[in-house]
């Protein structure tokens, strides 16, 4: 998919609306999970046993499930926070290929400033590009390259992919959920 698409869901008491940069993807209320597939993905059995993306039920009450894959885009960022107890921590995931990394949403060199700061951060070059300082990330072991942090490295947070999904592995943290449901 050329352009991010917002994909709105209308529940009883909720609405979540989020930007799609993928060909498939979903969008969650407290009622109701809408899901689709660009390229004609299809439910396995109407019984509700497997979703279009072939993901058990059980897998979607997964608290350290992420996010499908294919909602991890390739040339942005995907926006979540990470939970202990009564903490959270705000992380972005960025994908290539069938790998996703994840790291803390901070610039080193101004801890205070995300890299992503709602719409997904800005990738030239294959690299993470902090829309302040214009400091620039390897993509895969998050070192920077250029700017005012030279040589810091991203804080990295364990994740995997699984049966297409994205999962938490991080042992700082007990569960996870994506932030880039936008106000309706």
């Amino acid at each position: 998919m050329a352009d991010p698409v917002r994909v709105t869901l209308e529940g009883s008491d909720e609405s979540a609306s989020v930007r799609v940069y993928d060909d498939e993807g979903d969008v969650s209320t407290d009622d109701a999970t809408f899901r689709f597939s660009v390229d004609g993905g299809s439910e396995e059995n109407s019984s509700g046993d497997e979703t279009a993306a072939g993901r058990s039920a059980t897998a979607i009450d997964d608290p350290r499930r992420i996010a499908p894959l294919a909602a991890v885009p390739t040339n942005g960022t995907l926006r979540c926070e990470a939970r202990t107890e009564n903490r959270g921590t705000e992380l972005i995931l960025r994908r290539t290929g069938d790998e996703v990394s994840a790291w803390r949403n901070s610039c080193p060199h101004e801890p205070a400033i995300r890299l992503d700061p709602g719409p997904g951060a800005i990738v030239r070059d294959d690299r993470l590009v902090c829309h302040k300082h214009g400091a620039r990330f390897e993509c895969d072991d998050g070192v920077c390259t250029a700017g005012p942090c030279r040589g810091a490295e991203l804080d990295s947070v364990a994740v995997a992919v699984r049966d297409e999904t994205v999962y938490l592995t991080d042992d700082r943290f007990d569960s996870c959920h994506r932030l880039d449901e936008l106000d309706a």
